[in-house]
């Protein structure tokens, strides 16, 4: 890659760590002015013609990828701790929630790379930096898309097939294994430059697989894992939750009209009842989820169209910026999703934690209550 024109006076003076003027007077730095020379081959000359962003941008970046980073610790972690210690979680279904968490917890443990880019605004740590943070990135960012396919799958096989429709571990320690299989080759493609490359972008303190280069070859990556990490997930989500949808509906409406035949109010005993509320908050946890993956990455895919196919100079710096905070935002949030809608995890949270004051009934309890209640009644009747 050429260094001229990276200081936008187009000289020799590429080395230069600031753009001087006419007079020599000093005017404002450009994007990479302090970078060593040997490092400037791997930026992408697009992001050379900017002029610096403020100091106080790249310190408020900083901490709020310290925030972030403290969230997402703490709270994929105790989903990680808490799914895998308490047997009551040890379930197939829930051996998802744990690749998930895995996955986020990947995407922010790259974080301190950007904190001290940032602090040390730009490219500080390099060329190794930023391959290292690009595929933590492609590795968590892909493997949880993946992961969310995969838990639309369960929630529409236990809804829709109640009976014979539930994964054994043995069968979601495959699909894992498939998650893995399908995600690596794309992580790593770019890393060893086989196909498409990693490169910086935005304020030159993240990292992303090379979207701005001109070339046929980087179209064809571009648009190739376009639709094999982003539009297969994604058509497997809407798919799979659609169907979860219309069968909810079609066996709601089948039970009223049912319960309106035979002059009754419901044909669901308290039981079921509580069973069914059980299922639905953890669907609506799964879509939840679901529905923030897609939120967060959504803004990325279009970035990168744009970037190979479309209008590069609407890609400025801060604009690039707000597609990585995004990923890094839902990252901290999945945990807390969980925290708020899976019953069993709460109870779970509140046996260990109790200075947490949760207050999660226990299902189990109730359940148990209620069936001994019944078997007394009649004998109280009797009496």
């Amino acid at each position: 890659m050429r260094l001229l024109n990276w200081t936008g006076v187009g000289a020799p003076s590429a080395l230069q760590s600031r753009v001087m003027g006419s007079g020599g007077v000093e005017t404002m730095h450009r994007l990479g002015w302090n970078v060593p020379p040997d490092e400037l081959i791997h930026i992408p000359e697009h992001w050379l013609k900017y002029t610096e962003p403020p100091a106080s941008m790249h310190f408020l970046l900083g901490l709020i990828y310290i925030g972030f980073f403290i969230m997402a610790l703490i709270g994929n972690g105790l989903v990680l701790w808490v799914f895998s210690a308490a047997k009551s979680l040890r379930t197939a279904s829930n051996m998802f929630v744990v690749n998930l968490a895995f996955c986020d917890f990947m995407m922010m443990l790259k974080t301190p790379i950007f904190i001290y880019n940032s602090f040390y605004r730009g490219f500080a740590l390099g060329h190794l930096g930023c391959q290292v943070f690009a595929l933590m990135g492609s590795l968590s960012g892909i493997g949880a898309g993946m992961t969310n396919a995969f838990i639309a799958y369960d929630r529409y096989t236990t809804i829709t097939r109640p009976f014979d429709g539930k994964l054994t571990r043995t069968k979601a320690f495959v699909m894992i294994l498939v998650v893995w299989l399908y995600t690596i080759p794309w992580a790593v493609m770019p890393l060893i430059e086989v196909w498409g490359r990693y490169a910086p972008e935005g304020y030159l303190t993240a990292c992303s697989f090379d979207y701005l280069t001109n070339t046929f070859d980087n179209h064809m990556f571009v648009g190739t894992i376009f639709f094999c990490s982003y539009c297969v997930p994604m058509s497997m989500i809407i798919y799979f939750y659609s169907k979860i949808v219309s069968t909810v509906f079609n066996h709601e409406k089948a039970l009223r009209e049912q319960a309106k035949k035979m002059n009754v109010d419901s044909l669901r005993s308290n039981q079921n009842q509580g069973n069914q509320t059980a299922e639905v908050r953890i669907a609506k946890a799964a879509i939840t989820i679901c529905f923030l993956f897609v939120a967060s990455w959504t803004p990325y895919a279009v970035l990168a169209l744009i970037g190979a196919f479309g209008d590069q100079s609407v890609l400025t710096p801060g604009v690039t910026m707000i597609p990585a905070c995004a990923c890094k935002f839902v990252a901290c949030l999945d945990p807390y999703v969980y925290a708020i809608s899976h019953p069993r995890y709460r109870q779970e949270l509140q046996k260990r934690l109790p200075w947490l004051a949760i207050k999660e009934p226990n299902e189990d309890a109730k359940s148990t209550a209620t069936g001994a209640t019944q078997n007394e009644q009649p004998q109280d009747q009797k009496a």
